[in-house]
C-alpha cells in the first residue's frame, strides 16, 4: 500500500468513525430542544436541512444533477417517496429520544440490517445463503422475545427498522450521491414543514421565537446535525472498503445503547437483554457470513485475473493480422464464475438516524 493510498483510508476512516459517531450521539441532542414538541423539532430540521444541504452543494459547485433530475419523472417519484418514509423514520426517532425510549430506538438500527434481508427476499425474490436465513430466525425469536419483554411488540424498533429499509431501497433505485440525495428529500420536504411552522406560530404555539436566542439557534441547528454526519460519510465511503464500513455501521446502535442505559437510566430487565442477546447473536452470524463470502468472492476473481494474464502470456504477442476466425474469440478468455452475483450477495445496508 503506498503512503497516498494509507492515508486516504486512514482519512476515511476517521469519517465513517466521524459520521457514524455523530449518529450513534445525537440522542443526546434531541432532549435539548424541548420544550419544542418532536412534530415541531421534525419540520425544523427539514427546513434547515435544505438551507445547509444548499450551501454545501454551493460550495461543492455541484448542480449538473438537478437538471437531469427534473426531466424524469420516475425518479422524482422516487424522490417524493424516499421523503415521505424518512420523514416517518425521523418523527417516530424525535419523539422516542424525547419520550424515554432510547433503547428501543437504538434496536431498530441494530435489526435493520434483518429487516433489509427479509425485503430483498419478500420483494426483490433475492434467495440467502443458510446463514442468512438462520439470522434473520434467530432475530424473528428476538423479536418475540421482545415483545414478552415489553408486554407489547415491539413497534417503535420495527417502525423505525422498517422505514429506514425501505428508504434504503428507495434511494437505491434513485441513485443520487448523498449530499444530492438529500438536497432532493428535503426540497420536497420544505413547504409542509414551513407551511406547519408558519401555521404553529400563527397560533402562538412555535418556540422558536418565545424560548430565547439560544433555543433558537439549536433549532437551527438541526440541519447541521442532519447535514454534517452525511458529509462525513460521504467521505468515507469513497475511500474505505464496503467490508469495513458494514463494520463501522454498528457503532451508531452501539452508542445509542449505551446511552439509553448509562445516560438516560432506561430500564432493562433480563426478558430485555434476552432479545438483545438474540439480535446481537444475529448480526454476528451475518457480519460473520458477510465477510466470508466477501473472502471467497475475492479469492475466486483473484484465480480468474490470474488464468487469464497467463493466457494472454502463452498466446504471445500478435504481429500481424491473425485468421478472421480468430478474433470472435480471443485466445484464453475466461468466463468469471465467481462473481458477486453469482454467490449471490446480500448487501445490508448503512445505519443512521
Amino acid at each position: 500500500m503506498t503512503e497516498k493510498s494509507a492515508g486516504e483510508r486512514r482519512k476515511g476512516l476517521l469519517n465513517g468513525f466521524a459520521a457514524y459517531g455523530m449518529w450513534g450521539l445525537v440522542p443526546l441532542f434531541w432532549p435539548l430542544l424541548k420544550p419544542a414538541g418532536a412534530v415541531e423539532i421534525l419540520a425544523h430540521r427539514m427546513v434547515w436541512s435544505l438551507f445547509f444541504v444548499g450551501v454545501a452543494l454551493l460550495f461543492v459547485r455541484r448542480w449538473a444533477w438537478l437538471g437531469e433530475l427534473l426531466r424524469q419523472p420516475r425518479r422524482l417519484a422516487l424522490i417524493t417517496v424516499a421523503a415521505a418514509v424518512i420523514t416517518v423514520n425521523w418523527g417516530v426517532y424525535i419523539w422516542s429520544v424525547n419520550s424515554g425510549h432510547v433503547v428501543e430506538a437504538s434496536l431498530g438500527y441494530f435489526i435493520n440490517p434483518l429487516v433489509t434481508i427479509a425485503i430483498g427476499v419478500l420483494l426483490l425474490k433475492e434467495r440467502l445463503r443458510p446463514v442468512q436465513w438462520t439470522a434473520v430466525g434467530v432475530g424473528f425469536a428476538a423479536v418475540v422475545v421482545l415483545t414478552v419483554g415489553y408486554g407489547r411488540p415491539p413497534w417503535i424498533s420495527l417502525c423505525l427498522a422498517f422505514s429506514f429499509a425501505v428508504y434504503g431501497l428507495v434511494k437505491k433505485k434513485v441513485n443520487l450521491g448523498g449530499i444530492e440525495s438529500l438536497a432532493a428529500e428535503t426540497a420536497v420536504q420544505f413547504l409542509p414543514a414551513l407551511g406547519y411552522l408558519l401555521w404553529l406560530g400563527s397560533r402562538g404555539d412555535s418556540t422558536f421565537g418565545t424560548e430565547g436566542a439560544g433555543h433558537a439557534a439549536l433549532l437551527a441547528a438541526t440541519g447541521i446535525v442532519t447535514a454534517l454526519p452525511l458529509v462525513c460519510f460521504g467521505a468515507a465511503a469513497i475511500r474505505v472498503p464496503l467490508s469495513t464500513m458494514g463494520l463501522l455501521q454498528y457503532l451508531a446502535p452501539v452508542f445509542q445503547f449505551l446511552l439509553g442505559i448509562l445516560y438516560f437510566k432506561e430500564a432493562m430487565p433480563p426478558e430485555r437483554w434476552a432479545g438483545f442477546a438474540l439480535v446481537w447473536l444475529a448480526l454476528m452470524l451475518l457480519t460473520w457470513d458477510a465477510l466470508r463470502t466477501a473472502r471467497r468472492t475475492a479469492r475466486v476473481l483473484t484465480r480468474e485475473r490470474a488464468k487469464a494474464a497467463a493466457a494472454a502470456a502463452a498466446a504471445g504477442p500478435v504481429v500481424g493480422p491473425a485468421d478472421p476466425s480468430a478474433t470472435a474469440k480471443p485466445a484464453g478468455r475466461v468466463e468469471p464464475a465467481g462473481t458477486v452475483d453469482a454467490v449471490n450477495t446480500v448487501d445490508a445496508p448503512k445505519i443512521g438516524p
